[in-house]
């Protein structure tokens, strides 16, 4: 009963800040329209938004490790396992902002998909042949130092286990020399499981940015793939076990 009656509030809650700062973001684009290339100041919005998201109750707790270890410098691709809805809050909780891929399907939802729109992210339907063309897009904002984020299992475990990585980031890595950085997070899942609307009244999230993976020292797009799985199952046991 104290699991469903938090659950309804956190969702309340959750509403407000959509409808809010879809308000605040759809003012702000247009204004920022002809200038912000890349939405980068709605996307501080949406961030700032995800910060709030991350803050319903003092009994979740949140630790970030590794930050230091993103070179800005760099064109970087971000990976991550991807446990739960939560996850997307949580990485928006990293000093620095990045461009989105998401699932075409998340803007069909009423006004947080359209802010995923207004707020410059790429959305791409997986099981479509154009996918990976599609992904082309994000070629330029990263030659421009805009870090991109981008879930390799496309889409959220099950059971919180990782699953096969898709090849979308390591073609684009091999073909043009991006850095591909791994996260591992846990903590996500035992909030909101996938498929479920019940959130725990305690979580403990965690995330933990892992050292950069030159796609040269690979000799294929298989092997980057497949090593930066292992990395971050392995770094993934750790954390939880941490």
């Amino acid at each position: 009963m104290i699991r469903t009656i938090f659950s309804i509030y956190v969702w309340l809650y959750y509403s407000i800040l959509f409808l809010v700062f879809f308000i605040l973001i759809s003012i702000v684009f247009v204004l920022t329209l002809p200038f912000d290339q890349y939405n980068r100041i709605t996307n501080r919005m949406l961030a700032f938004m995800a910060w709030l998201m991350m803050r319903p109750t003092p009994s979740w707790r949140i630790d970030i490790e590794g930050e230091e270890k993103y070179d800005a410098s760099k064109p970087t691709i971000f990976i991550a396992n991807h446990q739960s809805f939560m996850d997307i809050p949580l990485a928006f909780q990293l000093k620095w902002k990045m461009k989105w891929v998401v699932k075409h399907s998340m803007t069909y939802i009423p006004v947080m998909g359209w802010m995923v729109k207004l707020t410059g992210h790429l959305t791409i339907n997986r099981s479509s042949k154009s996918a990976l063309k599609k992904l082309s897009k994000l070629v330029q904002p990263l030659k421009d130092l805009v870090p991109v984020m981008i879930f390799p299992e496309g889409t959220r475990s099950l059971d919180g286990k990782v699953k096969s990585f898709k090849n979308g980031a390591f073609l684009l890595a091999k073909e043009h020399g991006f850095i591909i950085q791994p996260i591992v997070i846990d903590g996500a899942y035992s909030a909101l499981a996938s498929g479920s609307k019940l959130f725990n009244t305690k979580a403990n999230f965690k995330l933990k940015v892992l050292d950069s993976i030159d796609p040269d020292a690979f000799d294929s797009m298989t092997a980057l793939r497949d090593h930066a799985r292992e990395v971050i199952i392995s770094a993934h046991e750790q954390l939880k076990d941490s």
